[in-house]
C-alpha cells in the first residue's frame, strides 16, 4: 500500500482481491487520509468479488472510503442489500476515533455484541470478556494518547483455517505523531523500535504522570494470556508477539515510513 504512494503511482488497483480484513480497510482509509493531507486523490479500483463488496459495504466501509479516492465502479454492484444481522460475526464496523468520548460510544458498541461472539465462538468467559474490553479500550485509547490525529477501528470475528479456530482481528490506525515523536519528549530515542519497545514493554507514556502509559502493556498482557498475536508498527518499524501457532519475525526494521501507528491484534479460540 505504502509503496502505491510513494512510488507515485496514480492508481490502487484491487479488482483482484478475493479477501480483505479490518487491517486492510483501515489501512486503505489511513492511506487516503495521507493522501488527502498532501493534496492527493488517486483512483480506487474495486474488487470484482460481489461477496467482498458485500463484506466491505457490511462493514461501512463504503461511508468512508469516498472521502478520500475516485472509485471505479463510483456505486459497487451489490445484487442485494447486505442486511446487518444481528447474528453477524461483525464485533465492530469501521469506525473513527477522534475523541474520548468516541472510545465510549466504541466499548458501548462492542459490549452488546461481545458476549454472543466471544461467548459463542471463542468460548470466553466472563473475566475474558470484561478482559478484552479493557483491552480494546486501551489499544483505542492510544490513539488519543499518542496520534494527535484521527484514527480507525474495526473488529471481526473469523475461521482460521491454518489453525481450524475461530479468532477475533482488531485493527487499529492512526496519522498521528507515532511513538518516537510522542515518546521524544521525555525519552532520548535511537529509533522507532526502541520507542515502540518502551510503549509496549515498559508502559511508559510521553506523560510523565504516575500511572499513565501503562495501556499497552496491559493489552500486551492480555495478549498473552489468551495466545493471542500482537502487532504494533510505527515510522519505519515493527514489533510484534509471536505464540507458537502464528507466523512473522519479532521485529522488523527499514520498512517504508508511516506516520503514525498500526495495531494488529488476533485472538484465538481457546
Amino acid at each position: 500500500m505504502l509503496q502505491a504512494i510513494y512510488g507515485g503511482l496514480q492508481e490502487i488497483d484491487l479488482q483482484d482481491v478475493t479477501f480483505i480484513d479490518p487491517y486492510g480497510m483501515v489501512g486503505l482509509l489511513e492511506t487516503g487520509e495521507l493522501l488527502k493531507s498532501i493534496g492527493i486523490q488517486k483512483t480506487l479500483y474495486l474488487p470484482k468479488s460481489e461477496d467482498v463488496i458485500k463484506y466491505l459495504e457490511r462493514m461501512n466501509f463504503f461511508r468512508f472510503i469516498n472521502n478520500y479516492f475516485t472509485l471505479v465502479p463510483p456505486r459497487p454492484p451489490i445484487s442485494e442489500r447486505y442486511l446487518r444481522s444481528p447474528h453477524s460475526d461483525v464485533l465492530l464496523e469501521i469506525t473513527p476515533i477522534e475523541k474520548s468520548d468516541d472510545i465510549h460510544f466504541i466499548v458501548g458498541k462492542v459490549k452488546d455484541r461481545a458476549h454472543a461472539i466471544l461467548e459463542k465462538h471463542l468460548h470466553y468467559d466472563e473475566r475474558a470478556i470484561n478482559g478484552f474490553i479493557v483491552a480494546l479500550s486501551e489499544t483505542c485509547q492510544n490513539i488519543i494518547e499518542h496520534s494527535e490525529n484521527k484514527g480507525f477501528v474495526g473488529i471481526q470475528k473469523y475461521h482460521f483455517q491454518n489453525l481450524n479456530k475461530n479468532v477475533v482481528k482488531i485493527a487499529v490506525m492512526d496519522l498521528g505523531i507515532g511513538f518516537r515523536m510522542s515518546l521524544s519528549e521525555r525519552f532520548s530515542l535511537e529509533n522507532d523500535i526502541e520507542a515502540i519497545e518502551k510503549a509496549l514493554l515498559h508502559g511508559v507514556s510521553r506523560h510523565a504522570e504516575k500511572g499513565r502509559g501503562h495501556g499497552l502493556a496491559a493489552v500486551r498482557r492480555f495478549v498473552n494470556q489468551w495466545n493471542g498475536k500482537l502487532s504494533i508498527r510505527s515510522g519505519t518499524a515493527k514489533l510484534s508477539i509471536i505464540p507458537a501457532w502464528a507466523r512473522g519475525r519479532e521485529k522488523i526494521l527499514h520498512l517504508p515510513h508511516f506516520p503514525g501507528t498500526q495495531i494488529n491484534i488476533l485472538l484465538p479460540e481457546v
